[in-house]
């Protein structure tokens, strides 16, 4: 792809919790790499966060490849949340990515209630422009046959509750795979998460016919990208709904500036651009960008007239 002028991002202020944040729209954890690398594409500045991959206590090498398929009107993946570990990625990964100035909220993930407490305490070495941590839930845990922490209301608030030692705010990244969101979202709430992101990505699979074989070296993955955007406006209708004080960061299908703004409409206070990043690494500038002028063409002032506006109550207010 040629590389061309890189859009400048108006403000478009919005707040999730106690976090200010210039524009409305983030990149998705897992989607950037470490964030750096759309530097030369996207105004990293202006956006609202770089949401960076999710790093656990120790390094981690994935899963097997291949590790992503095209799916309709989406993709699954199967990465398996490679990583260097969070003191190597403090010190080697992350200085490029603030070069840029831009605000990051890091991510973190572990395999046990354990793991996330390590994390959590090793991230507390990073420097101030690493305003929030989210804490990323739909890991398998291994202290419960490898069910997910984010699939039960008790493993969400002891990964949550022993994550403080980050000294930070907490966003909890929950799964869409359960029967009712609310009893998590109560949970990673009361573990200490300050908002939560919604969704991470529809379990989904692939397999090939003709060779009988899984089209995913892991067997199966997540789905993402507009296929799932539906399923991402209906978590975080119904959760702004039962629960008007918890703020939400609004995740999944994001692709331009109506699909951002339905997602603030529905509840939440900002948005992350993820899949859509995969095929043009411009996606979350133009998405931002969008969103402005969107909101200028629709005589929108303030961010905080769409949040939420569906339930007829503005939750920034």
């Amino acid at each position: 792809m040629a590389r061309t002028r890189i859009a400048r991002i108006a403000a478009l202020p919005t707040r999730v919790g106690s976090i200010e944040l210039r524009n409305p729209v983030l990149t998705a954890s897992g989607t950037a790499g470490h964030g750096a690398e759309l530097a030369s594409y996207v105004d990293l500045a202006g956006l609202g966060a770089v949401v960076t991959k999710s790093v656990s206590a120790d390094p981690w090498p994935g899963n097997p490849a291949p590790r992503v398929h095209e799916a309709t009107a989406g993709m699954l993946n199967a990465v398996g949340l490679q990583g260097p570990g969070v003191a190597a990625w403090i010190a080697d990964d992350l200085p490029a990515l603030l070069a840029t100035g831009a605000t990051v909220v890091a991510s973190i993930w572990g395999r046990s209630v354990d793991d996330y407490r390590r994390a959590a305490e090793a991230m507390a070495a990073a420097p101030a422009q690493v305003v929030a941590v989210e804490v990323n839930l739909s890991c398998p845990n291994v202290e419960d046959r490898s069910g997910m922490f984010a699939h039960s209301a008790e493993a969400t608030e002891a990964a949550m509750a022993v994550t403080e030692a980050c000294g930070r705010p907490r966003w909890a990244k929950l799964s869409p795979n359960v029967g009712d969101l609310i009893p998590i979202v109560d949970a990673a709430v009361a573990g200490g998460a300050e908002a939560v992101t919604l969704v991470n990505t529809v379990i989904g699979m692939a397999i090939d016919p003709a060779t009988r074989t899984y089209r995913l070296g892991n067997g199966g993955g997540g789905l993402s990208g507009p296929a799932i955007h539906p399923v991402a406006v209906r978590a975080v209708h119904d959760v702004a709904a039962a629960r008007p004080h918890v703020p939400i960061v609004g995740a999944g299908g994001v692709t331009d500036a109506e699909t951002a703004a339905e997602l603030l409409v529905a509840g939440a206070s900002a948005v992350q651009v993820g899949t859509a990043t995969f095929a043009d690494p411009r996606a979350p500038g133009q998405v931002a960008v969008g969103l402005v002028d969107w909101c200028r063409r629709h005589r929108i002032d303030d961010v905080g007239e769409l949040i939420g506006a569906i339930h007829g109550h503005d939750r920034q207010r």
